[in-house]
Formats: C-alpha cells, structure tokens, sequence
C-alpha cells in the first residue's frame, strides 16, 4: 500500500512541472489535480471521474496509471461505477488502434526486406559475383532505402505522447498514452511531437534514432524529408 497523493505530488516536484502546465498537458481541472495529490476524493464528481483522472495523471507524470487505480479501488471505491462498460468499451478500442499501428510498423519493414532481398538477387544475376563500382551501386542503394516513417516507441514505461502533423498549428494525429510495449508510426515530412517521459520512449525518424535528454517533458518539431529536428525540455 502507497500514498497515492503525496507520490503524485512528488513526482510532479521531481519532474519540475507546476500545476498550470499538467493541467493544460492533462486537459484537467486544476483543481481536481489538487485534490487527487491531496486525496480529496470527495471533491471529484463520482468514481468513474477519480479513476479516469488518476489513470491519466499518473501516466503524464510517468507512473503507472493502473497501479493508481487499482490502489484507489481497494481502499477508495465504492463500486457504485455506471460508466465501466463505456471504459471497457474505449479501452478495447485503444487497444485495437495500437495493434493496427504496430501493423504499420511491421508491414513497412517487410516491404524494406523484401526491396533489399530483388536489390542483391539482381546484383547477384546480373553482376556475376563482382562488385560494381560506387558510382553504379548508388541507385540500387537509393531503392532500398527505408519509407520515412516517424516511430514512437514506450520502451521502458508509459508516456503521454501528442503528435501534430506539419508543426504545431496541425492537425492532431494522435493524442493518448502509450504503455510499455505500445508503438505508434505516422508518415509524412513534418511533425511537432510533446511527449512527458521521454526516458522511457524511443523515438525514430526515417530510420535513425533521437536522443533526448533528462526527464522532464520535451517539445520537439521533426522534418524526415531531409532529416533534421529541434526541441527542448518544456
């Protein structure tokens, strides 16, 4: 058994993050953040509100959300939940989206192997076991490059990630919380990323790794067409 509050309210300290900025990254109230790092529970609307904002905050901080819950219900809950199918519901389908993007992902690299493998069978009839010359292996090379893809992956615990397509007055391409495991790969040429954990994400662009830093949010612009990216701590 923890202190569910006075660890949120620690983490949040450890990670240098005010109030007003966790509840702008959260999309909740301020004051129901207070209230879950002071156990106030009673100030929440119901049990479904106070799970749904524990599961969320935590995960911002970086912790695991459904640790917090499932403290929360063997000391807190009172069962009187109506709104758990609709949960179950949107949790299926969260779980189905993640599945579809590591689809993605999978796909895009059989379509690399599969380049790389008619790339040497060619070379191979064709050349008769002797190297070509740089200059004449260049266009080969060139088509087996990898599709520009920007990959996002929770490799050492769970981060809320927001992704906006061409800077960050684009469209929202995806908005959630990725647990250890999850992937996520969007195409295209220009992306605006904000990310709370970045220790326990990989995040690659076109094939090469970024390395951020520390562990206080990020905010980060990436172009893959021709790579380069800028950000800072938030």
């Amino acid at each position: 058994m923890f202190e569910i509050g006075a660890s949120l309210r620690e983490a949040r300290s450890r990670r240098g993050i005010e109030l007003a900025q966790a509840e702008h990254a959260t999309k909740i109230r301020g004051k129901y953040l207070r209230a879950l790092e002071a156990e106030q529970f009673e100030l929440l609307p119901s049990d479904t509100y106070v799970k749904g904002f524990l599961r969320a905050y935590a995960d911002y901080l970086g912790l695991d959300g459904q640790l917090y819950v499932d403290e929360y219900n063997s000391r807190f809950a009172t069962g009187d939940d109506w709104e758990s199918p609709r949960i179950a519901r949107r949790a299926r389908h969260e779980r189905r989206q993640r599945r579809r993007q590591r689809n993605v992902v999978l796909l895009a690299l059989a379509v690399v192997a599969a380049a790389t493998t008619a790339v040497i069978g060619a070379w191979t009839t064709s050349g008769g076991g002797h190297l070509a010359p740089a200059a004449a292996r260049a266009p080969a090379a060139r088509h087996a490059t990898a599709p520009r893809l920007l990959v996002v992956r929770a490799v050492r615990g769970s981060s809320r990630v927001i992704v906006h397509r061409d800077g960050a007055n684009g469209p929202i391409v995806f908005e959630g919380t990725l647990g250890r495991g999850d992937a996520q790969a969007f195409s295209g040429t220009r992306f605006w990323l904000n990310v709370a954990a970045p220790e326990n994400l990989a995040i690659e662009a076109a094939g090469k790794r970024l390395r951020l830093a520390g562990h206080r949010p990020w905010v980060l612009t990436v172009t893959l067409a021709p790579l380069r990216w800028e950000g800072h701590p938030a």
